[in-house]
Order: C-alpha cells, then structure tokens, then sequence
C-alpha cells in the first residue's frame, strides 16, 4: 500500500473516531496541531490498527510524533504482512 493511500485511510480514521474534519499533512503534530491528549492518542493508535489490521509496537507508537510518523510506522507493519 502505497503512504498516500495510508494518509487517505488515517485521515478517514480521524473523522470517523476522532471527529476531526482537517486535511492530514505528513509534518502535522498529533499532540500540538491536532490537540490529541493522551486518550485520543490511544484511540487514534488502536482504530489505526483496526483499519489497516496491524499490531503497532510500544516501541513504534513511543516514536510517533508526526503525521509522517504513523504513516511511516503502519507502511513498516503493512510491510511485514498481517498480525
């Protein structure tokens, strides 16, 4: 899966569970430019894994920072093959 294509489904995710109704861009913050607290990370990281069926690490969501990060992090997943 091409990382156009995954922004596409991460920005669906943040509609849908998040209710944030902006154009994703990859140098965008979760936390300062999305206003993600700790609550919404956790939903953000466990409807991700749902939508793409992955399993992301500790150690890959400890990482993420950026949009680019978590389209980075589930293009490694994807890549590996299914959990």
């Amino acid at each position: 899966m091409r990382r156009e294509e995954i922004l596409v489904g991460i920005e669906g995710v943040a509609r849908e569970h998040l209710n944030r109704q902006v154009r994703l861009r990859p140098e965008m913050d979760l936390v300062d430019d999305l206003e993600l607290d700790s609550l919404l990370l956790l939903i953000l990281a466990v409807e991700v894994e749902n939508n793409f069926h992955i399993c992301l690490d500790q150690e890959d969501e400890a990482a993420i920072r950026t949009v680019s990060d978590l389209v980075e992090a589930v293009h490694r997943k994807l890549e590996q093959g299914p959990r």
